[in-house]
């Protein structure tokens, strides 16, 4: 999508995933793990690296948009629960956040947490 080159920086609200997708596919047919840090996203395309950082307290996390949400969804991102744990929002269900679109492959130098 071309407007991620142009716009490689989002600003919006994150949620996490449901248990009840855990096991589940994900739009790209892997596996769903809420152990695992990947997200869904509308707006960012499949398989793309992005950085998220919770604007609350600048904790942030690398990973990768391996499904999407229902078409409905306002929402800019939806991350695993360990995603969203360790951008320590899990209590709170909602957060706004900055996320960086990186692109299919992550940068030399940035490390997956």
């Amino acid at each position: 999508i071309s407007h991620i080159k142009k716009y490689p920086v989002h600003y919006g609200t994150a949620s996490f995933y449901a248990n009840k997708f855990e096991g589940r596919r994900t739009a790209d047919g892997e596996i769903f793990s809420q152990k695992k840090f990947t997200a869904a996203s509308n707006i960012i395309p499949m398989n793309n690296w992005v950085r998220v950082t919770n604007l609350r307290n600048k904790r942030s996390v690398i990973l990768r948009i391996n499904d999407l949400m229902h078409p409905w969804n306002p929402r800019l991102i939806d991350l695993s629960r360990a995603a969203a744990k360790h951008l320590r929002y899990t209590g709170r269900g909602i957060v706004r956040v900055k996320v960086e679109v990186f692109g299919k492959h992550l940068p030399k130098g940035l490390a997956k947490d």
